[in-house]
């Protein structure tokens, strides 16, 4: 990543509803050649979290739901479905804020984020439906890494995505919350700047940064729940989403 040069996202259209138990790697093989594309080795494979959960059987029918007395108490307190209350705790370590009907609540996986990555957009007719977040992204992308070797004959990174919020920023940008073949985070520490100074803080989220350049691509309302990016200098080596993780002790948001 020392001489970046240009960088090309390439957006990739899914004309049709997951499954559960699809294959996402054959649906990536047949929507590149129904698109006209084809991966190269040492592409950068961005797939939205929402299609690996379906395939992956992580969606929810809110009517299947029992809310404890727990999450009814929440729900009429703060304006929310109870059964969807009771699946964000059952995802949840814990319920870090709780204020104009929205739960920020740290996930399993140790993400914070609104209502612990539980969605119901672009899942289904069906309101009652929604998505969770897959059980392990790093494992699911890393599948996803392997079978791509062996299907399509080429090495890429892949990223699964979500959207989160941000403190102090208005708005929501994708992240990376599954990696594979990626090192996420590129540090400056110990290297000197233009000038000659000793950077001592600096490590820039990489596979955050790849994922949030992805969506400009992508949209939410487009089918298009895939991007290849291309021409991206980056390390390649298993790394884990955990890198990207805040420890508590230097969150000052907790």
């Amino acid at each position: 990543m020392n001489n970046p040069g240009k960088v090309e996202i390439i957006p990739i259209r899914v004309a049709k509803d997951i499954a559960v138990g699809e294959n996402i790697v054959k649906i990536i093989s047949d929507y590149l050649k129904k698109n006209n594309e084809s991966l190269k080795d040492d592409d950068v494979l961005v797939i939205t979290h929402k299609i690996i959960s379906k395939s992956e059987g992580r969606i929810f029918d809110l009517t299947q739901v029992k809310p404890t007395a727990k999450a009814k108490k929440i729900a009429a307190n703060h304006n929310k479905d109870p059964r969807l209350v009771e699946l964000i705790m059952s995802e949840s370590l814990r319920l870090l804020k709780l204020r104009q009907g929205v739960i920020l609540a740290e996930t399993k996986h140790g993400f914070v984020c609104a209502n612990a990555g539980i969605d119901n957009s672009n899942v289904s007719q069906n309101h009652n439906k929604v998505t969770l977040l897959p059980i392990d992204s790093d494992r699911s992308a890393r599948t996803i890494s392997k079978e791509i070797r062996i299907r399509e004959k080429k090495n890429v990174a892949v990223v699964i995505s979500d959207t989160f919020g941000r403190p102090f920023r208005e708005g929501q940008v994708n992240v990376a919350i599954g990696i594979s073949e990626l090192e996420p985070v590129k540090s400056y520490v110990g290297k000197k700047d233009m000038y000659g100074k000793s950077l001592r803080v600096t490590e820039i989220a990489i596979a955050d940064e790849i994922a949030s350049a992805a969506e400009l691509v992508m949209g939410k309302t487009s089918r298009i729940p895939i991007a290849i990016v291309r021409g991206l200098q980056y390390s390649s080596r298993n790394a884990s989403i955990l890198r990207l993780i805040r420890r508590k002790e230097n969150d000052f948001f907790r």
